[in-house]
């Protein structure tokens, strides 16, 4: 008993692939007899064809966003714009000292190596070490 053909008129009908079309066994004699469209749409209403679901493949789960140490960002990013304020700041304030002849090329060289190396925590600080090697 092949019913090919009433499976293709079925899945045309229905607007399904005939893969997902199954006939209900005990009522083969009514689908053996179906000619039409309208014959197909009434015995799917009675339940004697079913559209089975569609089997697609697993979707894979979203991996959660991993915030591991390389991820952080926001932290260091606002640390080295305050190193690089500083440092600017410091920096203008140590040449300027040595273009007015306050301080020896030599001195200014050490100084900006020390600014480079964090070790001034504001222009307070350098002011206050450039005094205590004036005495």
């Amino acid at each position: 008993m092949n019913l090919k053909h009433k499976k293709a008129l079925a899945a045309r009908t229905l607007g399904v692939g005939k893969e997902r079309i199954a006939f209900v066994m005990s009522r083969l004699d009514e689908i053996k007899e179906m000619m039409t469209k309208q014959d197909v749409r009434e015995l799917y209403k009675d339940g004697a064809i079913i559209i089975k679901e569609i089997r697609g493949r697993r979707k894979k789960t979203k991996r959660k966003n991993k915030r591991g140490p390389g991820k952080i960002k926001k932290r260091i990013k606002r640390r080295k714009q305050e190193y690089v304020a500083l440092t600017r700041k410091l920096r203008a304030y140590v040449s300027e000292l040595k273009r007015a002849g306050k301080i020896s090329r030599e001195l200014a060289l050490e100084l900006r190596k020390q600014i480079r190396n964090s070790k001034f925590r504001s222009k307070a600080h350098l002011k206050e070490y450039i005094r205590g090697l004036e005495k």
